[in-house]
């Protein structure tokens, strides 16, 4: 059934690294692949997975103090590509694009940054672009990708794995895009209100 959507590739690009263990053991035990930049490749290499770099997708490294990481278009032509669109897929194939089929995103802390008293230099930082715009892109495209927009959604794929192994149904990934939207949103209303102080 073409609702039913197999996960093969994972894209992996969290600030905080907690509860990711028991997702990674199971979407390894799945066969999932792993796919990811920096601090986190190397969290993912050190529980003992493969790992490959974004970098070597990209044959870019992380730019500018991190500031660009994920951002091309090997990654997000790989999120937005339209499965069934017979133009993207070959274009994915010209342009040597990896289909990316689940993403998992933690943000960069920013409301803490500002409770924490933190000076404009670091809120500003603070401000998530790569992964923001990675969330939004998985959500945009739910019919074909999963986005884990946070570590409050773990469990909810966590289950989902357990249940029917590394395949979600088109309801399900709606369910993950909406909680995206809604992560994305309160996001930058919090961006907006610092900004407006």
């Amino acid at each position: 059934m073409a609702e039913i959507k197999k996960i093969k590739t994972a894209l992996i690009s969290v600030f905080h690294k907690d509860g990711l263990e028991r997702l990674l053991a199971k979407l390894h035990d799945e066969g999932v692949k792993f796919l990811s930049t920096g601090g986190t490749q190397q969290f993912v290499e050190s529980l003992g997975y493969e790992c490959q770099t974004v970098e070597s997708v990209t044959s870019y490294p992380s730019i500018l103090g991190g500031r660009v990481k994920t951002l091309h278009p090997k990654i997000f032509g790989g999120i937005l590509a339209r499965r069934d669109n017979e133009v993207d897929r070959k274009q994915m194939e010209q342009y040597d694009i990896p289909a990316i089929d689940l993403v998992i995103v933690d943000l960069y802390p920013f409301e803490q940054t500002v409770e924490s008293g933190a000076p404009d230099a670091d809120i500003i930082e603070k401000i998530d672009i790569g992964g923001i715009s990675l969330i939004r892109a998985g959500a945009k495209n739910f019919k074909d990708v999963v986005i884990v927009p946070s570590r409050a959604e773990y469990g909810m794929l966590f289950d989902i794995l357990n249940k029917n192994g590394a395949q979600t149904t088109l309801e399900e990934r709606k369910l993950f895009a909406g909680r995206a939207f809604g992560i994305s949103s309160h996001y930058d209303t919090a961006i907006h209100a610092w900004f407006a102080k």
